[in-house]
């Protein structure tokens, strides 16, 4: 049986399929596309996508998103058949888009395998852990977790977030490479 049968005559496919199928519903005499959670504003005529896509995509407040954050704008806008096809040409041939997001420098080399150390703490791996309660008598906020890969021994350094590359270093020189 039919929710809205004069609607059913007006409507050509894939709209009268989906509408059907329940996947579509009116409000205030709009039709709605359900897709997952969402649902977007169902665009019959061609005139409007146009503008959708600029608006989601070219406006100097939306910055030429990359195609998966304007796809985001769009599918909480509107829908329309085959709407991800046409954004993903849109974007394509975007102009600025191409030029501002084309990866500059040059490409990134194979990695290279770290050879196993000789002796120990001749090659470490250190991180920094941060926000932590201030305390000691210097107030350390944060600690420098600096491990032997070697032994996988580790060392906690307290240090403080401001601290500088020299005052790292510092850091490290009197408490691993200093005793080694």
């Amino acid at each position: 049986m039919s929710r809205w049968p004069e609607l059913e005559s007006q409507l050509e496919e894939p709209w009268l399929r989906d509408y059907k199928d329940n996947k579509s519903f009116l409000i205030d005499g709009l039709l709605y596309h359900i897709e997952k959670h969402t649902s977007a504003l169902t665009i019959i005529e061609r005139d409007p996508i146009s503008c959708i896509l600029q608006e989601c995509h070219n406006l100097p407040y939306m910055g030429h998103m990359s195609e998966a954050r304007t796809k985001e704008r769009v599918a909480s806008t509107a829908w329309w058949p085959k709407w991800e096809q046409e954004l993903s040409e849109y974007i394509n041939t975007c102009e600025r888009f191409q030029k501002e997001n084309r990866k500059h420098g040059k490409k990134y080399g194979l990695l290279q395998h770290i050879e196993e150390p000789k002796h120990p703490w001749e090659t470490i791996n250190k991180d920094w852990v941060e926000g932590l309660v201030p305390g000691g008598k210097e107030n350390f906020n944060a600690c420098l977790i600096i491990v032997d890969r070697l032994r996988n021994s580790m060392r906690f350094l307290p240090c403080h977030k401001e601290d500088t590359a020299m005052d790292t270093a510092l850091l490290c020189w009197s408490n691993i490479i200093s005793t080694c």
